[in-house]
């Protein structure tokens, strides 16, 4: 399953992000360091499922949407020299070994410093954060690279990159990802050449390459304009940025689970289904949130969680059935299970994920909506229906 970092500093808001979009219990404080062990919960990325072009429905989507699980991590506040262990940054560093992707959730409000305490809105420069934040995972990544650096560099010329691939394997660096940020920064192929400079630069571009960033400008309802403005044009460096309110989601999200209000998460806007029910309090925080989400085009939590999935990972969803005329499994379960896989993957690399064992059997794949049968070879496209025909 897709892995998915929270990483930010202490109260900025990437607790309450978690909970929005796991509605895991986690405690959920204004001030620094709430979280001290790493919260593990499930979050999902929103789909167009492919049972609206279907006379029978599938039952497992929310109004023509399939929500497909990955896992989100929520760990330890970052300080600045948290890799030098500064705050909780041992453990924080050590918790983002496991994810593919990481949403650096930024206090857009500046109403937090960078260690997390409280001062007034605005105050406090938020792309300050932004750099702090990336520049503390980049030397995570250099510390491990520098460590042994001379007998490590040696071997590589010798026996290749695989030599760094394996030295960083726990980190979730391919051997590919180690070429082409050699590309990048054009630095000498002789890595025993590589000076300090060099091998800060690599790590800077390699943690890009293997654990992409995307920033979530939390607290967009109370952050001044300027700050808003200025987090956007970050996506001209490069950075992908989405405004967002997790307090406004989190409530948005209670508030469905207790049938006060229809919504469903990514939608932008909701429906309040009895106001006889809601206090006069909630009422005016729901049309408040009601406003925001008007202005803003939604609360962009989910935004956020489909944007790391499909565009920074580049995931696409796929459905296997066993019955390919009715899209079924054998229990005449419609549409049962939805599989996020990279772009690019082939129909075996589908029943491999499906069983280990109907992939060392495969034979060939149907499409479920052409009824054409495929190869092993088959490059699946987004949210096609696919069977598998094995062996075993």
């Amino acid at each position: 399953m897709i892995k998915i970092g929270l990483a930010g500093k202490p109260n900025g808001g990437k607790s309450t992000f978690f909970k929005s979009s796991t509605l895991a219990n986690v405690e959920i404080a204004s001030y620094p360091f709430t979280t001290i062990d790493a919260n593990h919960g499930i979050a999902f990325a929103r789909s167009v499922c492919p049972c609206v072009e279907m006379d029978e429905k599938c039952g497992n989507c929310k109004n023509g949407f399939r929500f497909v699980p990955v896992e989100m991590i929520d760990v330890a506040g970052l300080v600045p020299d948290a890799h030098l262990g500064k705050g909780l940054g041992n453990e924080f560093l050590d918790n983002l070994r496991q994810a593919d992707v990481i949403i650096d959730v930024v206090d857009a409000s500046g109403s937090t410093d960078e260690g997390g305490n409280t001062v007034e809105i605005g105050s406090y420069d938020p792309l300050k954060e932004v750099d702090f934040i990336e520049r503390e995972l980049s030397m995570w990544f250099y510390g491990i690279i520098k460590r042994d650096w001379g007998r490590t560099s040696r071997k590589i010329q010798s026996d290749g990159m695989k030599v760094l691939a394996e030295k960083l394997a726990g980190l979730g660096v391919s051997e590919q990802a180690i070429k082409r940020s050699i590309d990048d920064t054009e630095l000498p192929e002789k890595t025993s050449s590589w000076k300090e400079d060099d091998l800060r630069l690599f790590s800077e571009t390699v943690i890009k390459r293997s654990k992409p960033i995307i920033i979530a400008a939390n607290k967009m309802d109370i952050a001044p304009e300027e700050n808003l403005s200025r987090l956007e044009r970050l996506d001209e460096k490069g950075y992908k940025v989405i405004l967002t309110s997790a307090a406004g989601e989190l409530a948005l999200r209670m508030a469905e689970k207790n049938d006060f209000i229809r919504y469903i998460p990514g939608d932008e806007d909701f429906e309040i289904v009895d106001d006889k029910r809601i206090n006069k309090k909630q009422l005016d925080a729901l049309e408040y949130i009601k406003n925001m989400m008007k202005e803003k085009g939604g609360t962009g939590v989910q935004n956020v969680i489909n944007t790391a999935v499909f565009d920074l990972l580049k995931m696409i969803v796929v459905y296997p059935v066993e019955n390919e005329k009715k899209c079924t499994d054998k229990d005449g379960n419609v549409l049962p299970d939805a599989f996020l896989l990279k772009k690019g993957s082939k129909a075996k690399d589908l029943a491999y994920q499906v069983h280990s064992d109907i992939g060392d059997g495969f034979l060939f794949a149907i499409d479920a909506r052409k009824k054409m049968r495929l190869g092993e070879d088959y490059e699946l496209k987004e949210n096609e229906i696919i069977k598998i025909v094995s062996s075993r």
